[in-house]
């Protein structure tokens, strides 16, 4: 047993990674079992990830949660800021500016309106919840905005840990809502097309949500919206540590 655990220890990154997919493969699994593909399993897979790191600092008195276990310990530079914006950037190479244009005036609109709009309503409820420190507001508003946004702004203009946790479970509540919600309003609202898919992902942006969303909805539609989802992640890292944060420090 010491032989593994010392082999376990030195290679904590890869345990890291094993870790990550069973966790992964199970949150897919309950998502297809348990609800028929209505909530995506990277948002269980999140839920988890949050769970588990309250019950890993409770039981290690740490401030990283499952990190502060000596055999776990990969996963805290597995969800450093440097695997995380490697990421984010990776994402965004494999977006193309020529396929924006696809989406028309409107699409652009959305991008941005839903950006704006959701940011205002995270940090609002943050200003009602008693938060003045601008860093604060702006990062649990980036969190309404998706929840990757949250922590990449979090990081960028030095927010707490405390805070860029609470952006996440922000966007992951929005994500669960959009997953849960798409198929019950796209009757109502004419989500049936191209064009109305790419303005939804623009407006909601949350991608695995919208992805999910769609797929419930008519599964033809999901590489439109998650498309323009895709582009509002990027704008929202753009725009959240820098003008918004300057708009929300002018303020405060």
């Amino acid at each position: 047993m010491d032989i593994f655990e010392t082999v376990f220890i030195r290679n904590s990154l890869i345990v890291a990674f094993a870790v990550i997919g069973i966790t992964i493969w199970f949150s897919y699994m309950l998502a297809d079992k348990l609800t028929a593909g209505r909530i995506h399993g990277s948002a269980i897979a999140i839920a988890l990830g949050l769970i588990a790191a309250y019950f890993g600092g409770i039981a290690t008195g740490g401030s990283t949660g499952v990190a502060d276990m000596a055999l776990l310990g990969g996963i805290g530079l597995m969800g450093g800021g440097m695997m995380r914006d490697f990421a984010i950037v990776a994402t965004a190479f494999g977006v193309q500016l020529s396929e924006l244009k696809k989406a028309g005036i409107a699409g652009v609109i959305s991008i941005f309106a839903g950006v704006i709009v959701s940011f205002i309503v995270g940090a609002l409820v943050a200003i009602l919840f008693g938060y003045t420190d601008p860093a604060a507001i702006t990062t649990i508003g980036s969190g309404a905005v998706t929840y990757i946004v949250g922590p990449v702004t979090g990081e960028a203009i030095g927010a707490s840990d405390t805070v860029i946790t609470l952006s996440v479970a922000a966007g992951l509540v929005k994500s669960i809502l959009v997953m849960i919600g798409t198929p019950l309003v796209a009757k109502y609202i004419g989500l049936n097309n191209p064009q109305s898919a790419m303005v939804f992902g623009g407006l909601m942006g949350t991608t695995s949500g919208v992805a999910a969303g769609l797929a419930a909805t008519d599964p033809k539609l999901v590489p439109y919206g998650a498309m323009t989802a895709t582009f509002y992640t990027g704008v929202g890292c753009l725009l959240g540590p820098s003008v918004l944060f300057f708009i929300v420090s002018a303020m405060y």
